[in-house]
């Protein structure tokens, strides 16, 4: 990795430096068009008489590519650079999302949204990297939890923007206007990324070890972090593949307007406004693995009760719930793996535990939507609370006593 990669900090103690304001406009830049095809999703079963089996795979051709792009995407940040990746994260993805709303097949857009996976998935392993590093230690899960809130917003904002143009251009018209915007932010980044750069700061000592607060770090026990890696990818992956079909079950079982069902959804997402940055506070007073274990346990009745929320306060109250367990898992994984994983293959790690997440839902959404087919939504999100309990469990014993 070449140093000059890594912003410079006057003060890398501080915590509100303008490198973290500039990410968190990066993260909401990245995160325009993946925020898309969920609430969209209801507007496009409809124009293409899709099957919730289909649907499904609407959501996945995204999100499995999205996850085989970390690995490469994670390796090559460790030897280009995060900058470039970032910008194919943000402006690459946007062109992508161009295609999507073009493509007037089902298998054209399957295509486009593919693209749009594999293009941006150098975006998360190469940013951690650089909040990091302009932070001190101690700051590093806060950093990390306010660059989530630029995700945040824009799951937030994105969809009730796009389903407001949706409601005058079609989804298509959704898609295309925020990739021009994401494309054009993209560039602008990557202009200004690179006027921030110098060759002052060096995350190695020579003898390979990283140099973190003055400190160098001793290699650490492997399996605390597969065991960490792979609850936090199972609980992603299950919230993933349950979260894809509300929009549906909103207009299905509970009477929603496709409109309004694509709207409500956006409330998962509100959290993300204010849950990472505590949570980021909370890893760093508290512990990773503890704050993990809570809200994996935490998440299994709150997917249970999706299936008795007969009321609009109560789909959103549990929408908001589920949107807590996504941005407190995201910052308290990130902070654990930058904290345990070595500087040589750190963007590496990142990205094999981003592929895991992110295919794990890939693979868990199409046979949510199979489950779905056989057994409807009761049965369906009932199976994906038990299962997370039990991942839970497991992955738990192999995490007690485990260095934090």
């Amino acid at each position: 990795m070449n140093p000059s990669d890594f912003p410079s900090a006057r003060a890398p103690h501080s915590l509100f430096s303008s490198l973290i304001l500039l990410f968190i406009l990066a993260h909401c830049g990245h995160h325009l068009l993946t925020a898309l095809p969920i609430p969209l999703l209801p507007m496009i079963r409809r124009e293409m008489g899709l099957d919730y089996t289909q649907s499904g795979w609407v959501v996945s051709a995204f999100t499995l590519a999205y996850g085989i792009g970390q690995i490469p995407g994670g390796w090559f940040t460790d030897r280009v650079g995060p900058r470039w990746m970032i910008t194919l994260g943000i402006s690459g993805l946007g062109m992508a999302g161009l295609g999507v709303g073009f493509s007037h097949s089902f298998w054209g857009m399957v295509f486009f949204l593919a693209l749009m996976g594999i293009l941006g998935g150098g975006y998360h392993p190469a940013a951690p990297r650089l909040i990091s590093a302009s932070v001190d230690l101690q700051y590093q899960g806060r950093a990390l939890g306010f660059h989530l809130i630029g995700g945040g917003a824009s799951f937030f904002l994105a969809p009730l923007v796009a389903v407001g143009i949706a409601s005058v251009w079609s989804w298509r018209g959704a898609f295309i206007s925020l990739a021009v915007l994401a494309i054009a932010f993209g560039l602008f980044f990557h202009r200004t990324l690179a006027r921030r750069e110098t060759p002052k700061r060096n995350d190695f000592q020579k003898n390979g070890k990283m140099a973190e607060g003055g400190r160098s770090r001793t290699p650490r026990p492997l399996r605390p972090l597969v065991a960490f890696i792979l609850l936090s990818n199972l609980l992603g992956a299950t919230i993933t593949a349950s979260l894809a079909f509300i929009p549906l079950l909103l207009v299905d079982r509970l009477g929603y307007s496709q409109e309004n069902a694509g709207a409500l959804f956006a409330f998962i997402y509100s959290a993300g406004l204010w849950v990472s940055p505590l949570a980021g506070y909370l890893a760093d007073r508290f512990g990773r693995v503890p704050l993990m274990i809570a809200v994996s346990v935490g998440s299994a009745p709150v997917i249970f009760l999706l299936n008795h929320a007969s009321s609009f306060w109560a789909m959103v109250t549990l929408l908001i719930l589920l949107g807590v367990v996504i941005y407190v898992r995201m910052p308290v994984s990130e902070a654990y793996i930058l904290r345990q994983a070595s500087e040589r293959n750190r963007s590496l790690i990142l990205g094999i535990y981003n592929f895991g997440s992110m295919e794990g839902g890939g693979l868990l959404t199409p046979l949510m939507g199979y489950l779905i087919d056989r057994i409807g939504f009761d049965g369906s999100y009932t199976v994906a609370g038990i299962f997370i309990l039990v991942v839970t469990l497991v992955c738990g014993l192999f995490l007690k006593g485990s260095e934090d």
